[in-house]
Protein backbone atom coordinates (compact mmCIF):
# COMPACT_ATOMS: atom_id res chain seq x y z
CA UNK A 1 0.00 0.00 0.00
CA UNK A 2 1.15 3.50 -1.18
CA UNK A 3 0.67 6.81 0.11
CA UNK A 4 -0.29 9.94 -2.23
CA UNK A 5 0.26 12.97 -0.13
CA UNK A 6 -0.04 16.46 -1.19
CA UNK A 7 2.44 19.10 0.07
CA UNK A 8 0.07 20.26 2.77
CA UNK A 9 -0.55 16.60 4.21
CA UNK A 10 3.38 15.82 4.46
CA UNK A 11 3.70 17.05 7.60
CA UNK A 12 -0.16 15.79 9.07
CA UNK A 13 1.20 11.87 7.61
CA UNK A 14 4.57 12.20 9.33
CA UNK A 15 2.73 12.95 12.71
CA UNK A 16 0.09 10.14 12.08
CA UNK A 17 3.06 7.54 10.72
CA UNK A 18 4.62 8.32 14.53
CA UNK A 19 1.30 7.57 16.29
CA UNK A 20 0.90 3.99 14.39
CA UNK A 21 2.24 1.00 15.95
CA UNK A 22 5.29 -0.60 14.75
CA UNK A 23 3.29 -4.26 14.01
CA UNK A 24 0.64 -1.74 12.08
CA UNK A 25 3.87 0.27 10.07
CA UNK A 26 5.43 -3.03 9.09
CA UNK A 27 2.81 -4.02 6.90
CA UNK A 28 4.15 -1.91 4.37
CA UNK A 29 7.05 -1.91 2.51
CA UNK A 30 9.40 0.93 4.00
CA UNK A 31 11.53 1.86 1.16
CA UNK A 32 8.33 2.45 -0.80
CA UNK A 33 7.03 4.70 1.77
CA UNK A 34 9.80 6.95 1.92
CA UNK A 35 10.21 6.98 -1.64
CA UNK A 36 6.72 8.00 -2.50
CA UNK A 37 6.51 10.52 0.27
CA UNK A 38 10.25 12.44 -0.51
CA UNK A 39 8.58 12.81 -4.12
CA UNK A 40 6.59 15.66 -2.49
CA UNK A 41 8.86 17.15 -0.24
CA UNK A 42 9.54 20.90 -0.60
CA UNK A 43 10.96 22.01 -4.01
CA UNK A 44 14.79 22.36 -4.22
CA UNK A 45 16.09 25.10 -6.45
CA UNK A 46 15.11 25.30 -9.80
CA UNK A 47 11.61 23.21 -9.26
CA UNK A 48 8.49 24.73 -8.63
CA UNK A 49 7.99 26.65 -11.17
CA UNK A 50 4.63 28.52 -10.46
CA UNK A 51 4.58 29.58 -13.89
CA UNK A 52 4.49 25.77 -14.86
CA UNK A 53 1.74 24.23 -11.57
CA UNK A 54 -0.90 23.49 -14.22
CA UNK A 55 -1.56 23.13 -18.04
CA UNK A 56 -3.91 25.44 -19.50
CA UNK A 57 -6.51 23.94 -21.95
CA UNK A 58 -6.06 24.78 -25.61
CA UNK A 59 -8.75 26.58 -26.06
CA UNK A 60 -7.63 29.11 -22.89
CA UNK A 61 -6.30 32.54 -23.90
CA UNK A 62 -3.10 31.42 -20.92
CA UNK A 63 -2.23 28.30 -23.30
CA UNK A 64 0.84 28.00 -25.72
CA UNK A 65 -1.52 27.89 -28.85
CA UNK A 66 -3.47 30.70 -28.15
CA UNK A 67 -1.06 32.67 -26.99
CA UNK A 68 0.86 32.34 -29.96
CA UNK A 69 -2.03 33.51 -31.83
CA UNK A 70 -2.39 36.78 -29.87
CA UNK A 71 1.22 37.25 -30.35
CA UNK A 72 0.99 36.65 -33.96
CA UNK A 73 -1.43 39.45 -34.08
CA UNK A 74 0.39 41.68 -32.31
CA UNK A 75 3.59 41.34 -33.80
CA UNK A 76 1.73 41.55 -37.38
CA UNK A 77 -0.16 44.81 -36.16
CA UNK A 78 -3.64 43.19 -36.70
CA UNK A 79 -4.71 44.79 -33.33
CA UNK A 80 -3.62 47.75 -31.02
CA UNK A 81 -5.23 46.60 -28.52
CA UNK A 82 -3.28 45.73 -24.77
CA UNK A 83 -2.73 42.23 -24.90
CA UNK A 84 -5.47 40.62 -22.85
CA UNK A 85 -3.57 38.41 -21.18
CA UNK A 86 -0.70 40.77 -20.39
CA UNK A 87 2.75 39.16 -22.13
CA UNK A 88 5.87 39.48 -19.89
CA UNK A 89 9.13 38.66 -21.58
CA UNK A 90 12.07 37.53 -20.03
CA UNK A 91 15.84 38.16 -22.28
CA UNK A 92 18.80 36.40 -22.18
CA UNK A 93 22.05 37.06 -23.05
CA UNK A 94 24.64 33.94 -23.34
CA UNK A 95 23.05 31.96 -20.70
CA UNK A 96 22.38 34.88 -18.42
CA UNK A 97 18.89 36.23 -17.39
CA UNK A 98 17.75 39.62 -17.04
CA UNK A 99 17.71 40.75 -13.55
CA UNK A 100 17.38 43.65 -11.18
CA UNK A 101 17.86 44.18 -7.43
CA UNK A 102 16.04 46.36 -4.48
CA UNK A 103 17.87 46.79 -0.78
CA UNK A 104 14.65 47.10 1.46
CA UNK A 105 15.52 45.97 3.95
CA UNK A 106 18.17 44.17 2.07
CA UNK A 107 19.44 43.45 -1.29
CA UNK A 108 17.17 41.21 -2.92
CA UNK A 109 17.20 40.36 -6.79
CA UNK A 110 14.31 39.81 -9.02
CA UNK A 111 14.07 39.00 -12.67
CA UNK A 112 13.92 41.45 -15.15
CA UNK A 113 10.28 41.47 -17.21
CA UNK A 114 9.78 43.47 -19.67
CA UNK A 115 6.40 44.62 -21.27
CA UNK A 116 5.90 42.99 -24.95
CA UNK A 117 5.85 46.39 -26.14
CA UNK A 118 8.93 47.56 -24.25
CA UNK A 119 11.06 44.22 -25.44
CA UNK A 120 9.76 45.17 -29.32
CA UNK A 121 10.86 48.81 -28.98
CA UNK A 122 14.37 48.10 -27.32
CA UNK A 123 15.30 45.68 -29.71
CA UNK A 124 13.91 47.78 -32.49
CA UNK A 125 16.43 50.69 -31.23
CA UNK A 126 19.36 48.39 -31.47
CA UNK A 127 17.92 47.23 -35.47
CA UNK A 128 16.95 43.59 -33.58
CA UNK A 129 13.83 42.01 -35.52
CA UNK A 130 11.07 41.06 -32.94
CA UNK A 131 9.28 37.81 -34.27
CA UNK A 132 6.95 35.09 -33.31
CA UNK A 133 10.21 32.69 -33.84
CA UNK A 134 12.55 34.28 -31.23
CA UNK A 135 10.22 33.88 -28.23
CA UNK A 136 9.23 30.61 -26.38
CA UNK A 137 6.69 30.22 -24.17
CA UNK A 138 7.39 29.70 -20.29
CA UNK A 139 4.19 29.15 -19.13
CA UNK A 140 1.51 31.47 -17.42
CA UNK A 141 -0.25 33.09 -14.17
CA UNK A 142 -3.76 33.12 -15.19
CA UNK A 143 -5.03 34.63 -11.38
CA UNK A 144 -2.56 37.76 -12.75
CA UNK A 145 -3.62 37.78 -16.27
CA UNK A 146 0.25 37.19 -17.37
CA UNK A 147 1.65 34.96 -20.28
CA UNK A 148 5.61 34.58 -19.99
CA UNK A 149 7.87 34.27 -23.07
CA UNK A 150 11.55 33.88 -22.85
CA UNK A 151 14.22 35.70 -25.52
CA UNK A 152 17.94 35.53 -26.39
CA UNK A 153 19.27 38.49 -27.20
CA UNK A 154 22.92 37.58 -27.65
CA UNK A 155 23.70 39.38 -30.52
CA UNK A 156 22.04 42.64 -29.76
CA UNK A 157 25.83 43.96 -27.91
CA UNK A 158 24.45 47.35 -27.02
CA UNK A 159 21.95 46.29 -25.24
CA UNK A 160 23.36 45.78 -22.15
CA UNK A 161 24.08 49.60 -21.75
CA UNK A 162 20.99 50.48 -22.67
CA UNK A 163 19.21 47.91 -19.84
CA UNK A 164 21.76 48.82 -17.41
CA UNK A 165 20.52 52.46 -17.78
CA UNK A 166 17.54 50.97 -15.82
CA UNK A 167 19.29 49.38 -13.44
CA UNK A 168 19.28 45.92 -14.93
CA UNK A 169 22.08 43.61 -15.56
CA UNK A 170 22.47 39.75 -16.99
CA UNK A 171 23.57 37.67 -14.22
CA UNK A 172 25.14 34.29 -13.66
CA UNK A 173 22.46 32.08 -13.17
CA UNK A 174 24.67 30.13 -10.53
CA UNK A 175 25.28 33.52 -9.19
CA UNK A 176 21.69 33.65 -8.50
CA UNK A 177 21.18 30.60 -7.23
CA UNK A 178 23.69 31.43 -4.19
CA UNK A 179 21.90 34.66 -3.94
CA UNK A 180 18.84 32.84 -3.36
CA UNK A 181 16.85 33.21 0.05
CA UNK A 182 15.83 29.76 0.65
CA UNK A 183 13.20 30.71 2.59
CA UNK A 184 11.89 33.36 0.31
CA UNK A 185 8.72 31.18 -2.00
CA UNK A 186 8.82 34.26 -4.23
CA UNK A 187 12.41 34.06 -4.86
CA UNK A 188 12.79 30.50 -5.30
CA UNK A 189 9.99 30.59 -7.93
CA UNK A 190 11.78 33.44 -9.93
CA UNK A 191 14.71 31.18 -9.72
CA UNK A 192 12.49 28.28 -11.31
CA UNK A 193 11.34 29.79 -13.90
CA UNK A 194 14.90 31.71 -14.72
CA UNK A 195 16.71 27.69 -14.92
CA UNK A 196 13.01 26.80 -16.95
CA UNK A 197 14.08 29.46 -19.62
CA UNK A 198 17.75 29.01 -19.52
CA UNK A 199 17.40 25.19 -20.34
CA UNK A 200 15.07 26.13 -23.20
CA UNK A 201 16.76 28.62 -24.68
CA UNK A 202 19.82 26.97 -24.90
CA UNK A 203 18.30 23.98 -26.34
CA UNK A 204 17.02 25.75 -29.06
CA UNK A 205 20.71 27.35 -29.71
CA UNK A 206 21.81 23.69 -29.68
CA UNK A 207 18.72 22.23 -32.02
CA UNK A 208 19.60 24.86 -34.78
CA UNK A 209 19.83 21.98 -37.46
CA UNK A 210 18.10 18.13 -37.92
CA UNK A 211 20.21 15.34 -36.47
CA UNK A 212 18.72 13.04 -39.32
CA UNK A 213 19.16 15.22 -42.77
CA UNK A 214 21.14 18.03 -41.76
CA UNK A 215 18.27 20.59 -42.49
CA UNK A 216 17.28 23.84 -40.53
CA UNK A 217 14.71 23.54 -37.64
CA UNK A 218 12.34 25.85 -37.37
CA UNK A 219 10.21 26.40 -33.76
CA UNK A 220 6.82 24.73 -33.20
CA UNK A 221 4.02 25.03 -30.85
CA UNK A 222 5.65 28.53 -29.42
CA UNK A 223 9.18 27.08 -29.23
CA UNK A 224 7.64 24.01 -27.25
CA UNK A 225 9.42 21.86 -30.00
CA UNK A 226 11.14 21.84 -33.12
CA UNK A 227 10.83 21.11 -36.74
CA UNK A 228 13.11 19.77 -39.77
CA UNK A 229 11.98 22.39 -42.20
CA UNK A 230 13.08 19.74 -44.98
CA UNK A 231 9.68 18.85 -46.44
CA UNK A 232 10.78 15.02 -46.96
CA UNK A 233 12.26 14.93 -43.62
CA UNK A 234 9.64 16.46 -41.64
CA UNK A 235 11.39 15.27 -38.30
CA UNK A 236 10.00 16.47 -34.85
CA UNK A 237 12.53 17.63 -32.38
CA UNK A 238 11.59 17.78 -28.59
CA UNK A 239 13.79 19.37 -25.40
CA UNK A 240 16.39 16.53 -24.57
CA UNK A 241 16.72 16.06 -20.78
CA UNK A 242 19.82 14.57 -19.86
CA UNK A 243 19.51 12.02 -16.19
CA UNK A 244 22.24 12.49 -13.71
CA UNK A 245 22.16 9.72 -10.85
CA UNK A 246 23.95 11.60 -7.48
CA UNK A 247 24.37 9.49 -4.65
CA UNK A 248 25.18 9.18 -1.06
CA UNK A 249 27.24 6.27 -0.65
CA UNK A 250 26.73 5.21 3.25
CA UNK A 251 28.95 2.67 5.34
CA UNK A 252 26.10 1.51 7.87
CA UNK A 253 28.55 -0.81 10.05
CA UNK A 254 31.16 2.26 10.80
CA UNK A 255 28.63 4.91 10.02
CA UNK A 256 30.14 7.00 7.32
CA UNK A 257 29.87 8.67 4.12
CA UNK A 258 31.25 8.44 1.15
CA UNK A 259 32.60 12.24 -0.42
CA UNK A 260 34.30 13.29 -3.08
CA UNK A 261 36.77 15.94 -4.77
CA UNK A 262 36.90 17.13 -8.36
CA UNK A 263 39.93 19.37 -9.39
CA UNK A 264 37.47 21.83 -10.46
CA UNK A 265 35.97 22.49 -6.75
CA UNK A 266 36.94 25.40 -4.47
CA UNK A 267 39.36 24.15 -1.63
CA UNK A 268 37.96 21.96 0.95
CA UNK A 269 34.61 21.20 -0.86
CA UNK A 270 33.49 17.84 -0.74
CA UNK A 271 30.13 16.41 -2.13
CA UNK A 272 28.65 13.12 -3.78
CA UNK A 273 29.55 11.30 -6.48
CA UNK A 274 27.88 11.41 -9.80
CA UNK A 275 27.40 10.29 -13.20
CA UNK A 276 25.25 10.41 -16.51
CA UNK A 277 23.09 7.52 -16.48
CA UNK A 278 23.84 5.49 -20.11
CA UNK A 279 21.86 4.32 -22.14
CA UNK A 280 19.57 0.63 -21.57
CA UNK A 281 20.40 0.53 -17.58
CA UNK A 282 18.11 1.96 -14.50
CA UNK A 283 18.88 4.52 -12.41
CA UNK A 284 20.24 1.99 -10.06
CA UNK A 285 21.80 0.45 -12.18
CA UNK A 286 23.77 4.00 -13.03
CA UNK A 287 24.23 4.67 -9.53
CA UNK A 288 26.09 1.07 -8.30
CA UNK A 289 28.02 1.52 -11.93
CA UNK A 290 29.29 5.22 -11.33
CA UNK A 291 30.24 4.14 -7.64
CA UNK A 292 32.62 1.58 -9.00
CA UNK A 293 33.83 3.22 -11.51
CA UNK A 294 34.97 6.34 -9.97
CA UNK A 295 35.38 4.50 -6.09
CA UNK A 296 35.88 1.41 -6.28
CA UNK A 297 32.97 0.75 -4.03
CA UNK A 298 30.26 -1.73 -4.67
CA UNK A 299 27.16 -0.40 -4.00
CA UNK A 300 23.71 -3.11 -3.06
CA UNK A 301 20.64 -1.34 -1.52
CA UNK A 302 20.05 1.67 -3.25
CA UNK A 303 17.15 3.99 -2.01
CA UNK A 304 15.61 7.19 -3.82
CA UNK A 305 15.50 10.56 -1.79
CA UNK A 306 14.44 13.55 -4.64
CA UNK A 307 14.77 14.81 -8.03
CA UNK A 308 15.88 18.52 -9.09
CA UNK A 309 16.49 20.29 -12.35
CA UNK A 310 19.98 21.51 -12.76
CA UNK A 311 20.09 24.15 -15.53
CA UNK A 312 23.26 25.68 -14.56
CA UNK A 313 25.82 22.72 -16.25
CA UNK A 314 27.42 23.00 -19.40
CA UNK A 315 25.27 24.97 -22.37
CA UNK A 316 25.81 21.68 -24.36
CA UNK A 317 23.58 19.68 -21.32
CA UNK A 318 21.17 22.86 -20.33
CA UNK A 319 18.49 20.43 -19.32
CA UNK A 320 20.30 18.03 -16.84
CA UNK A 321 17.75 16.24 -14.02
CA UNK A 322 19.49 15.30 -10.87
CA UNK A 323 18.02 11.54 -9.58
CA UNK A 324 19.30 11.62 -5.85
CA UNK A 325 19.79 8.14 -3.82
CA UNK A 326 21.38 6.57 -0.53
CA UNK A 327 23.43 3.63 -1.73
CA UNK A 328 24.71 1.02 0.88
CA UNK A 329 28.42 -0.22 0.20
CA UNK A 330 29.07 -3.68 0.48
CA UNK A 331 32.62 -2.74 0.24
CA UNK A 332 35.02 -0.36 1.97
CA UNK A 333 38.40 0.14 0.14
CA UNK A 334 38.57 3.42 -1.78
CA UNK A 335 40.68 2.97 -5.27
CA UNK A 336 39.99 6.68 -6.99
CA UNK A 337 40.51 6.86 -10.84
CA UNK A 338 42.38 10.00 -10.80
CA UNK A 339 40.53 10.75 -14.59
CA UNK A 340 37.36 10.90 -12.76
CA UNK A 341 38.25 12.65 -8.96
CA UNK A 342 41.01 14.21 -7.37
CA UNK A 343 40.39 12.10 -4.14
CA UNK A 344 37.36 10.32 -1.98
CA UNK A 345 37.13 9.50 1.64
CA UNK A 346 34.96 8.19 3.89
CA UNK A 347 33.85 10.71 6.36
CA UNK A 348 32.33 9.82 10.09
CA UNK A 349 28.62 10.93 10.74
CA UNK A 350 29.92 13.79 13.18
CA UNK A 351 33.19 15.16 11.33
CA UNK A 352 30.11 15.91 8.36
CA UNK A 353 27.75 17.22 10.96
CA UNK A 354 30.21 19.30 12.38
CA UNK A 355 31.08 20.52 9.01
CA UNK A 356 27.33 21.64 8.03
CA UNK A 357 26.93 22.97 11.64
CA UNK A 358 30.20 25.72 10.98
CA UNK A 359 29.90 26.74 7.42
CA UNK A 360 27.65 29.93 6.73
CA UNK A 361 25.80 29.10 4.19
CA UNK A 362 23.64 32.28 5.04
CA UNK A 363 26.75 34.50 4.56
CA UNK A 364 27.42 33.40 1.50
CA UNK A 365 23.84 33.99 0.26
CA UNK A 366 23.87 37.18 1.78
CA UNK A 367 27.55 38.05 -0.21
CA UNK A 368 25.91 36.72 -3.52
CA UNK A 369 23.34 39.09 -2.89
CA UNK A 370 25.36 41.66 -1.96
CA UNK A 371 27.06 40.86 -5.75
CA UNK A 372 23.76 41.03 -7.76
CA UNK A 373 22.62 44.43 -6.31
CA UNK A 374 26.25 45.97 -7.09
CA UNK A 375 26.04 44.10 -10.74
CA UNK A 376 22.86 45.79 -11.26
CA UNK A 377 23.93 49.19 -10.26
CA UNK A 378 26.93 49.01 -12.26
CA UNK A 379 29.51 48.88 -9.71
CA UNK A 380 32.52 47.03 -10.72
CA UNK A 381 31.59 43.24 -9.35
CA UNK A 382 35.23 42.41 -8.77
CA UNK A 383 36.49 39.11 -7.31
CA UNK A 384 33.91 36.71 -5.57
CA UNK A 385 35.35 33.99 -3.97
CA UNK A 386 32.75 31.03 -2.64
CA UNK A 387 35.53 29.36 -0.50
CA UNK A 388 36.42 32.78 1.71
CA UNK A 389 32.62 32.28 2.58
CA UNK A 390 32.82 29.19 4.36
CA UNK A 391 34.81 30.72 7.57
CA UNK A 392 33.70 29.94 11.02
CA UNK A 393 32.92 33.00 13.32
CA UNK A 394 36.39 33.09 14.69
CA UNK A 395 37.87 33.49 11.57
CA UNK A 396 39.40 30.93 11.13
CA UNK A 397 38.93 27.91 7.85
CA UNK A 398 36.61 25.03 7.93
CA UNK A 399 37.97 22.21 7.64
CA UNK A 400 36.03 21.47 5.13
CA UNK A 401 32.16 22.31 3.85
CA UNK A 402 29.62 20.77 1.24
CA UNK A 403 27.56 22.32 -1.22
CA UNK A 404 25.19 24.70 -0.01
CA UNK A 405 21.40 24.56 0.33
CA UNK A 406 20.50 25.38 -3.32
CA UNK A 407 22.42 21.99 -4.40
CA UNK A 408 20.44 18.35 -3.77
CA UNK A 409 23.75 17.28 -2.91
CA UNK A 410 23.37 19.61 0.34
CA UNK A 411 20.16 17.61 1.24
CA UNK A 412 21.05 13.97 0.79
CA UNK A 413 23.95 14.65 2.94
CA UNK A 414 21.74 16.49 5.92
CA UNK A 415 19.22 13.91 5.96
CA UNK A 416 21.77 11.22 6.06
CA UNK A 417 23.66 13.27 8.99
CA UNK A 418 20.54 13.94 10.77
CA UNK A 419 18.81 10.40 10.66
CA UNK A 420 18.15 8.83 14.08
CA UNK A 421 20.11 5.06 13.83
CA UNK A 422 18.78 4.51 17.49
CA UNK A 423 15.48 3.29 15.61
CA UNK A 424 15.21 0.19 13.80
CA UNK A 425 13.20 -0.60 10.58
CA UNK A 426 10.51 1.07 9.58
CA UNK A 427 10.25 3.38 12.41
CA UNK A 428 14.32 4.42 11.24
CA UNK A 429 12.58 5.57 7.98
CA UNK A 430 9.60 7.71 9.71
CA UNK A 431 12.35 9.25 11.46
CA UNK A 432 14.25 9.64 8.88
CA UNK A 433 11.98 11.15 6.08
CA UNK A 434 10.48 13.57 9.28
CA UNK A 435 14.19 15.02 9.20
CA UNK A 436 14.16 15.19 5.56
CA UNK A 437 11.36 17.10 5.22
CA UNK A 438 12.61 19.95 8.26
CA UNK A 439 15.61 20.18 6.31
CA UNK A 440 14.51 20.37 2.78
Amino acid sequence: MLFLLSPSSTSSLISLSKSLSLQTLKKFHPLSLLSTMSINMTTHAFAGNHTRSKTPKSISAFSHTSALQSLKSILLGHTHEPPSPDFKVLPFRKGRPLAGSTGDPGPKWHLGWLSLGDCKSVLEKFEVNLSEESLVYLGSKPEEDVVYWGIDVSEANSLVNELGSRGLCFVELRTLMVATDWGDDRAMGELAVAGHARALLEWHNLSRFCGHCGAKTVPKEAGRRKQCSNELCKKRIYPRVDPVVIMLVIDRKNDRALLSRQSRFVPRMWSCLAGFIEPGESLEEAVRRETWEETGIEVGEVIYHSSQPWPVGPSSMPCQLMVGFFAYAKSLEINVDKEELEDAEWHSREDVKKALALAEYKKAQVTAAAKVDQMCKGVEKGQYNLATDFNVESGELASMFVPGPFAIAHHLISAWVNQDDGLNGVEAQVKQLSGSVSNL
